[in-house]
């Protein structure tokens, strides 16, 4: 049974227990099966943190100037949340590009890699993907235990990176992903010029829109999904603006401010994962 978490609404729901709902935006649990991972994976919102000023309360971010302890400790609390080590918890150094990076288990961890995209096989590792107005996804195949997260700019919607993370997911042997794609920035908020917006519109025809007053803009998260449609994997789309709601942090809003992440790791099946 999928179990949901609504941080917005300060408490857990369907009756769940064992969970502090309070750094979720959004978060869901499945339940592992006799054969069948489970997973759990989610958005986190602001709340629940430590980070003070602009980067209130759980800034995840540790490229945004707020102080690195607070970080170091905002990014622990997630990691616990989820039923992991904090160094289980896998981050990239965002370039707004296609790369993707696949986590080795047996090697020792040598800071974030510089990609958009970052894989994890089985339950040891969680993935995540920093965002502030970016469209994360997250990708899930539980019949063989892979996970990703992709951070999906502009640029990076453009590049590919979402078509690349499901190439390596499916080279690593993936045959039945579904996707999730968060909150953010929505097209009435996300002002571009006039070459800008033709420009997206080359690489997919829905991104393009208007702004609240005509000017134009993109809608990335639409050009996110329509590429997962494209490329079969079936994916929902978690509603919500990231520069409307006080519950996520915006870039364009705020400017100076913090980022909140799109995380997910598997459950071991019930009776226990292959060697």
């Amino acid at each position: 049974m999928a179990r949901t978490w609504d941080g917005r609404a300060g408490a857990e729901a369907v009756g769940a227990t064992g969970y502090r709902g309070c750094v979720f935006y959004w978060r869901q649990r499945q339940e592992p099966e006799a054969e069948r991972y489970g997973v759990e994976w989610g958005f986190t919102d602001r709340h629940g943190g430590v980070s003070q000023g602009q980067y209130g309360s759980l800034n995840l971010g540790a490229g945004v100037a707020d102080d690195p302890a607070a970080v170091t400790e905002n990014r622990s609390r997630v990691a616990q949340a989820l039923g992991l080590a904090p160094t289980n918890l896998r981050f990239m150094s965002q370039q707004h590009g296609c790369a993707v990076h696949t986590v080795q288990p047996d090697q020792e961890r040598s800071g974030a890699p510089d990609v958009d995209g970052i894989v994890a096989r089985g339950s040891s590792h969680g993935v995540a993907a920093l965002v502030a107005d970016c469209t994360p996804v997250l990708f899930v195949d539980r019949s063989v235990g892979l996970v990703a997260a992709a951070h999906a700019g502009r640029p990076g919607m453009m590049a590919g990176v979402v078509p690349a993370t499901v190439q390596r997911l499916r080279d690593l042997g993936a045959v039945s992903l579904e996707a999730i794609v968060g909150p953010s920035i929505c097209g009435r908020c996300y002002e571009v010029p006039l070459s800008m917006r033709e420009a997206a519109g080359e690489v997919s025809a829905v991104t393009p829109t208007v702004t609240w007053t005509g000017t134009p803009a993109i809608d990335v998260a639409a050009g996110v999904v329509e590429q997962l449609a494209e490329l079969g994997v079936p994916c929902s789309w978690v509603p919500g603006c990231a520069r409307e709601s006080d519950d996520l942090y915006s870039y364009r809003g705020e400017g100076q401010t913090g980022r909140y992440a799109a995380v997910v790791r598997l459950l071991p099946p019930l009776g226990g994962e292959s060697a």
